[in-house]
């Protein structure tokens, strides 16, 4: 099909819950992709943060390809041996204690939220049930992770929403202190708020708030759905601030392109899900699995420092450029916000550079950028010139 005819079959016949940008997507190799008409397109999106081992990587092909022939699903009634590997490798790798897999960053937020809940009524009986999140924050898109989120734009339209929630300011222990109270059992964070403009949270705020979470016997909640994975330079991002979350959720890059979430508790919060209090029907799914283990042995210690290296070098490239449209860059890793100058529209800069043949994102007040891991320094600089040419 030409790019004209996948548009118009979109359009059509998918219900219209997208801004999506005049762009038909047909294969992909490394970090470039191109149209059904052969256009290139270099990625600085990753399907949002997801395909981190970049597009035609082919030990994560052929362990699909492997699974898929052997079993393709079974349900977590029974036992299988990919997410038991998995499992094992991300707590060895953390310092976290148990894994519970599902299949999108809502989903795991939402089962991160009942942990909470349920850990509090188990210990203290109702009344201490409402958990405090950041203003700013975004923490998924079903009814109880939009109220979780902390920005009043998404609590519209879908009333009545779940209660529970209260909203503190980033970085400020004074109005964390006045969003306290008995009836509270856990704060959730973002340690780097992604939608919200990808804006990192001061290392001395975090480790205060851990703190605050174990003198009051609040669990501290990390979503990790973007953050997690490689993205920041570590395998997830707690672990540059030198905290061990009580409970940590994860999703996006974790199966390299496939659904796959989950969320990691440690020993204190081990046995707080029993059987019968949380479920899903897809997760744990082993084709799913199998492709995240092979994101875990690509992202070795050596990779992760490559993936540093390799944001510093494209936040100095783009600062190099000193484009009248863009400020001062920010972030950790491989995710990266460029502020946008007054009197320049941030989807107006968005659809020129994707003209031009590179793919970007929006966040809060300015860009974002997610390039897949795996990307070369020849795909940043060839994304480097198509800012400069478009932008100049």
């Amino acid at each position: 099909m030409t790019s004209n005819e996948i548009k118009a079959l979109t359009g059509q016949y998918i219900m219209n819950t997208y801004g999506r940008f005049p762009v038909a997507i047909d294969h992909g190799q490394g970090a470039t992709l191109y149209d059904p008409e052969g256009n290139a397109y270099i990625d600085f999106t990753s399907g949002i943060g997801v395909t981190d081992l970049g597009y035609g990587y082919q030990p994560w092909v052929d362990a699909i390809t492997a699974q898929a022939q052997k079993l393709g699903h079974v349900s977590n009634l029974f036992y299988t041996e990919p997410p038991a590997l998995l499992a094992e490798t991300l707590c060895k790798r953390t310092g976290e204690s148990c894994v519970f897999f599902a299949n999108g960053g809502g989903e795991a937020n939402e089962g991160m939220i009942k942990l909470a809940r349920k850990y509090s009524f188990d210990k203290y009986g109702k009344g201490r049930a409402t958990i405090i999140t950041l203003n700013n924050s975004f923490h998924g898109r079903t009814i109880t992770t939009l109220m979780a989120t902390g920005q009043e734009v998404f609590h519209n339209y879908f009333f009545p929403f779940t209660e529970g929630f209260r909203y503190a300011d980033a970085n400020d222990l004074t109005s964390l202190e006045a969003a306290a109270g008995d009836d509270v059992c856990a704060v959730m964070m973002e340690l780097v708020q992604g939608e919200g403009g990808v804006l990192p949270l001061d290392v001395e705020y975090v480790q205060a708030v851990k703190k605050i979470c174990e003198e009051k016997d609040w669990l501290l909640l990390a979503d990790e759905v973007q953050t997690g994975v490689g993205r920041t330079g570590t395998l997830f991002a707690f672990q540059q601030y030198d905290i061990l979350p009580d409970v940590v959720s994860f999703a996006k890059g974790i199966a390299g392109g496939l659904p796959m979430s989950g969320i990691m508790a440690n020993e204190k919060c081990r046995n707080v899900l029993g059987p019968g209090t949380h479920a899903t029907t897809f997760g744990a799914n082993p084709v799913c699995a199998a492709a995240g283990l092979v994101v875990q042995e690509t992202l070795s210690e050596a990779f992760l420092e490559e993936v540093k290296a390799k944001g510093e070098y494209l936040r100095q490239g783009i600062e190099a450029l000193d484009l009248p449209c863009f400020g001062k860059t920010r972030g950790m890793g491989l995710m990266i916000g460029i502020e946008v100058k007054d009197g320049y529209n941030k989807s107006e800069i968005a659809n020129k550079l994707i003209e031009n043949g590179l793919l970007v994102l929006t966040a809060g007040p300015g860009m974002r950028l997610l390039p897949p891991l795996v990307i070369t320094k020849e795909e940043m600089d060839k994304g480097l010139a198509i800012m400069e040419k478009t932008l100049r």
